[in-house]
């Protein structure tokens, strides 16, 4: 809400971004990166604090309202509220009482309570065996009765029990216990005993004479009463009874009269004898059930949404229960804090507490978990959630500190029992925030370790927001809003419940009121809930509880219980409380011999009898957290160890895989669980297992690789990484990958075409799934395992392939799209075992060569890629969405990367981002453009341009484009993790400079049948050739990422050839390439590569990869000069 008060004079409704060198970012991230690393320890911190403000929850509550523990909350609002007299308000009842001091807390003695059964005698009458039903035999003539002289029969014809008039009464005594009987007391061997076993005795009007009614000032040991400092005994009548004028009259005598046994005292604070004030038990209505079931399903309704809305799709029932697990936590620790500081929170509804902090602490958790997901996939995990928390830990810092700033100002203002409530909250809140930044963020740091968000983490849609040099229109939060562009942010959705849910609670002590009077009852009452003081204004009695205090204790069930008798049909009722009158026996020593107890006892029960169990559970409870985190991470606490433990580490790394070809590797291909395969010019055919660290072996047949028929023109892998497949000029040979054996051979026919296209076409019902080879004059072959000849096809007619794409997808009819020399685009879809084929519009564009094709898997789109325009086509509907006008493309460059894919209520999908990178046609420079939605809270959508769109939907003529270009960048590829990396050979600025050319290159160039490179020597000659480089660049939101690694940092130990151009590329998982440097292959990882299968998420064509092989000559552009950028 700060943010939104802010708007004035920020322009902004949104948390501010804090600088990464700001100190306290600095600190947030710091503390992230550590409880990432140290997942065990914080987890555990965490886990021991819980434990220790949890396990005493069930000793310091109870449901028994004598027993000097803390009251559960009922489903009922109670208070106790002071009146002004100003209001007017006609009593309902008005109370008197007397307090019976003796010794100081020695009120339970013999004597004492003999001398207080004598005072209760004398201002009510003979009360032994009391009983106002007994049967009265003569009419009781009660229009003679006095103030002073009623008899027995007329004393109790008043009393409640025989009818409520306005002459009723009634009255309360601890010497009920013993019937109000001087033989009674002197006959009990244990006073003590018998106030335990009797504190749930009614009286004649069914009110139980709890010890908080009856007593002052209690001393409670193993949940019994062990002392009491005062006898309280209460007479309750109405306004016109006779007995009540005969208790006050006979007390003022007894003040005049000076009495030997008694030191009388008049309780009278600031010169008033009497106070009004108002007793509620007001169970929750169908009403108030109501609300908060709605306000419970809207919580609901909002935690799925954005749960749904979130891209750590494996997780979500571990996120729930996470979350949940928090919030419990908190508010559970929350009430065990409140018990210990005495803070009386029985006075709302239990259901009240948690919809309160459920609504706010969703708002700092799906922040982090947001945050988490924006950050680039290449970081490792420990990097990731440090630089998450320190970009949203200030906000949730602040959003607390906000909120605990207007609790504390509403705690003023409010009744006692709403107050109370504000500070549960407030203690909740610190709490909540305490178990994000540990329990919360250790689960979400393994969650994302283990690959149950890291899927979903790397598959994320990146949000590009503004960049710093956009610029920014400035429009109000409300137009936006009611524009629909964005909706009311979750970060003012918390105080709001919490601000409405205070005041609904204090609207219902008041619901009988205006609205004008109900606020100047809160601004006149209030500074009397401060002034509930325990000392006594008597500093010469020395009294455990002043009256005011002690008033403030009674709980509610008594309070439901005099509604009945005073108001049947009601939920409150007023009464005019008189301050007592202390008696306290002669001879008695006040003098304090024990100080107040800081704690409740059943704290110090607690301590003196769960001790020792305590200390074993939180023992035990932090072993077996240690003993599963060891079980559940096993075999990831050493790799975090290693990842995690240097934080300043590079992201990119560069493995060699040397000794497996003696000749240049031709042809690479790679499944993304880590298989690679390299195929070689010295006729070696070398699978590696990259995931196990480089392991290695060679195809052959009991150690012969003569009888595979070379050359190999092309190479596939499936989907699942079972199958290998190399295709020859007369076969195909099929390799088991997981039990290392052949599989059949599937005959080709001799073609003079070279393809253009090899691959796998999913399929759950065969064994091995089926293969399509495309050749370049536009036939289709589809060799399957179940039949004993190809089919083949034709696409195009009199016109040869330039480019081919496919789109295979399980449980989807597979397509294969083609684009011909003459500028035709061609569609082929997979039926049965035909594969018909048509021509796509190709839209508005007059450009017809050299037309190259880039499918969209994951989107169910594709690409028709032209010379300065890029068509986004619909494969169901063969429909242009958008055309994206570019600079001059070279030939076959795209790559695509996007965010995941979500599913709009239109029925169309769409997207965060889009991001799109080709080489420029003149310069080579590296092209960059990011599409993503003109204003928060939109999504590109790829429905129809002449349909009507929803309010989020952003269409991709509205889509804002970041440029960003890269000189030289060498052999590169756009990995799926939104990441493009590449390599290029640094070039002589000195030599660039004088127009000459290196002479390390001319000797090089000299030499070229002498390739194997001499070592370094120690005088400076024969220095190997090492500019080759790697590169790595991301962008995320406002973050960029830039890194660079030599490709060969101990070139002397790669043994590679001498190198010239590089070899073919290859993609092996989301965020690792595989690249043939001569004889050798390099592994370029970026961030951290776990090798999932299935993680592919753009099709391969299975073709050679020739990297800068090709040869060079004039470019093919048509009407356009090839010009050669220096940097290249």
């Amino acid at each position: 809400m700060i943010w939104y008060l802010l708007y004035p004079f920020r322009g902004t409704t949104e948390g501010p971004v804090l600088e990464e060198s700001h100190p306290l970012r600095i600190a947030f991230a710091r503390y992230g990166r550590y409880a990432a690393s140290h997942v065990v320890t914080t987890l555990l911190v965490s886990v021991a604090v819980a434990s220790v403000l949890i396990y005493p929850f069930p000793f310091l509550y109870t449901t028994d309202f004598t027993s000097g523990a803390s009251i559960l909350p009922e489903h009922a609002w109670t208070d106790t509220l002071p009146l002004v007299d100003k209001n007017r308000v006609e009593p309902d009842v008005i109370m008197r009482s007397i307090w019976v001091h003796g010794n100081y807390f020695q009120a339970l003695n013999r004597n004492v309570l003999r001398s207080a059964l004598d005072l209760q005698d004398e201002l009510l009458g003979p009360t032994v065996n009391f009983n106002p039903r007994r049967y009265i035999a003569d009419e009781i003539d009660n229009a003679n009765a006095t103030n002073t002289d009623l008899t027995l029969d007329q004393r109790d014809s008043y009393h409640v029990a025989n009818g409520l008039t306005n002459q009723s009464w009634f009255f309360q005594s601890p010497l009920q216990y013993w019937s109000c009987s001087s033989e009674t007391i002197e006959q009990d061997d244990d006073i003590i005993a018998t106030a335990n076993e009797r504190k749930t005795q009614s009286t004649s009007v069914n009110v139980t004479l709890r010890h908080s009614t009856v007593f002052s000032g209690k001393r409670f040991q193993d949940r019994r009463l062990v002392a009491a400092d005062a006898l309280v005994i209460t007479l309750v009548h109405h306004r016109d009874s006779p007995v009540g004028r005969q208790w006050q009259e006979k007390v003022q005598a007894l003040k005049q009269n000076t009495d030997d046994n008694w030191d009388i005292f008049n309780y009278s604070p600031n010169g008033k004898t009497s106070e009004m004030y108002e007793f509620q038990f007001r169970p929750m209505s169908s009403q108030d059930v109501l609300l908060l079931g709605l306000a419970y399903t809207l919580v609901l309704i909002y935690f799925l949404t954005s749960l749904s809305k979130l891209r750590a799709v494996k997780s979500k029932v571990g996120l729930m229960v996470t979350v949940i697990a928090q919030i419990v936590l908190a508010i559970f620790s929350s009430f065990t804090i409140c018990a210990i500081f005495k803070i009386d929170l029985s006075r709302i509804p239990r259901l009240g507490y948690p919809v309160v902090i459920f609504s706010m602490s969703l708002e700092n958790i799906f922040r982090l978990i947001n945050a988490v997901i924006l950050t680039p996939s290449e970081h490792n995990t420990s990097k990731r959630i440090g630089y998450a928390f320190g970009e949203t830990g200030f906000v949730a810092l602040t959003s607390v500190a906000q909120n605990l700033i207007i609790l504390y100002g509403l705690s003023k203002l409010v009744s006692p029992g709403v107050s109370a409530f504000c500070t549960f909250t407030a203690i909740a809140l610190i709490f909540d925030f305490f178990y994000l930044s540990t329990f919360f963020l250790s689960v979400l740091s393994v969650d994302v370790r283990r690959t149950e968000l890291s899927d979903a983490l790397a598959k994320a849609s990146i949000r590009s927001h503004r960049s710093v040099s956009d610029p920014q229109s400035r429009q109000t939060w409300l137009d936006a809003m009611l524009q629909g562009r964005i909706a009311m942010s979750t970060r003012i959705a918390g105080t709001i419940v919490m601000v409405g849910f205070v005041l609904i609670s204090q609207w219902h002590f008041f619901e009988n009121e205006s609205v004008i009077r109900a606020l100047s009852r809160i601004l006149h009452i209030s500074p009397k809930y401060k002034n509930l003081s325990l000392s006594s204004s008597l500093s010469e009695v020395h009294q455990g509880r002043s009256p005011a205090s002690w008033l403030g204790l009674q709980d509610h069930e008594t309070a439901r219980e005099l509604i009945h008798v005073i108001k049947p049909d009601a939920h409150s009722y007023i009464a005019r409380v008189f301050y007592p009158t202390i008696f306290v026996l002669k001879g008695s020593d006040r003098n304090l011999s024990a100080n107040e107890p800081w704690f409740p006892p059943a704290v110090y029960d607690f301590i003196r009898h769960q001790s020792s169990p305590f200390i074993v559970t939180i023992i035990v409870i932090a072993a077996a957290v240690r003993l599963l985190m060891n079980y559940l991470l096993w075999d990831e606490l050493a790799d975090s160890a290693r990842i995690d433990g240097a934080d300043n580490d590079p992201l990119l790394s560069v493995k060699t895989l040397s000794r497996g070809h003696t000749l240049d590797v031709a042809l690479l291909t790679a499944s993304s669980d880590g298989h690679l395969v390299s195929i070689g010019l010295d006729r070696i055919i070398r699978v590696w297992d990259v995931k196990a660290g480089g392991e290695s072996y060679v195809l052959s047949d009991n150690d012969d690789s003569s009888h595979i028929p070379f050359p190999i023109l092309a190479v596939c892998i499936d989907d699942e990484s079972h199958w290998l497949a190399l295709l020859t000029s007369s076969k195909v040979l099929l390799w088991n990958l997981v039990n290392f054996r052949w599989g059949p051979v599937l005959e080709v026919e001799r073609d003079r075409h070279k393809p253009e296209a090899f691959f796998f076409v999913p399929d759950d019902s065969a064994t091995i799934p089926s293969l399509v080879v495309i050749r370049r004059d536009g036939t289709l072959t589809e060799l399957r395992t179940d039949q004993a000849r190809p089919k083949s096809v034709m696409l195009t007619e009199g016109s040869s392939i330039v480019s081919v794409s496919s789109l295979a997808e399980k449980g989807f009819p597979a397509q294969v799209i083609a684009s011909t020399r003459d500028g035709q685009v061609h569609i082929a879809t997979q039926e049965d075992n035909k594969w018909p084929s048509s021509i796509v519009n190709e839209g508005s564009s007059t450009e017809r060569d050299l037309i190259s094709i880039q499918s969209l898997p994951e989107l169910g789109f594709f690409l028709v890629i032209r010379f300065q325009t890029v068509d986004l086509v619909d494969s169901q509907t063969l429909k242009t969405i958008y055309t994206f006008n570019t600079d001059p493309i070279q030939p076959k460059s795209v790559k695509c990367f996007h965010s995941r894919p979500r599913k709009m209520r239109c029925g169309s999908i769409a997207l965060w981002s889009f991001t799109m990178a080709y080489n420029h046609a003149y310069t080579r420079d590296l092209m960059v453009h990011t599409y993503s939605p003109q204003n928060e809270g939109e999504s590109l959508c790829f429905c129809d341009p002449t349909s009507p769109t929803r309010k989020t939907c952003c269409p991709w003529q509205r889509a804002k484009v970041s440029k960003r270009t890269i000189k030289n960048p060498g052999v590169w590829d756009a990995l799926p993790s939104g990441i493009i990396a590449g390599v290029r050979k640094k070039t002589s600025e000195k030599a660039r400079a004088d127009g000459h050319d290196d002479p390390q290159r001319l000797q090089q160039l000299s030499n070229l049948r002498r390739r194997h490179q001499p070592s370094q020597s120690a005088n400076g000659h024969g220095i190997p050739d090492n500019n080759w480089e790697v590169w790595m660049f991301s962008h995320f939101g406002k973050k960029e990422t830039w890194e660079t690694q030599p490709l060969c940092p101990k070139i002397e130990d790669d043994g590679h050839l001498f190198v010239n151009n590089l070899g073919p590329m290859a993609r092996i998982g989301r965020a690792s390439l595989a690249i043939g440097l001569s004889n050798v292959i390099k592994v370029i990882v970026v961030g951290n590569e776990r090798f999932e299968t299935g993680d592919r998420a753009q099709p391969e064509d299975g073709m050679p990869a020739l990297g800068n092989r090709r040869r060079k000559g004039p470019s093919t552009l048509r009407a356009k000069h090839a010009v050669h950028c220096p940097h290249c």
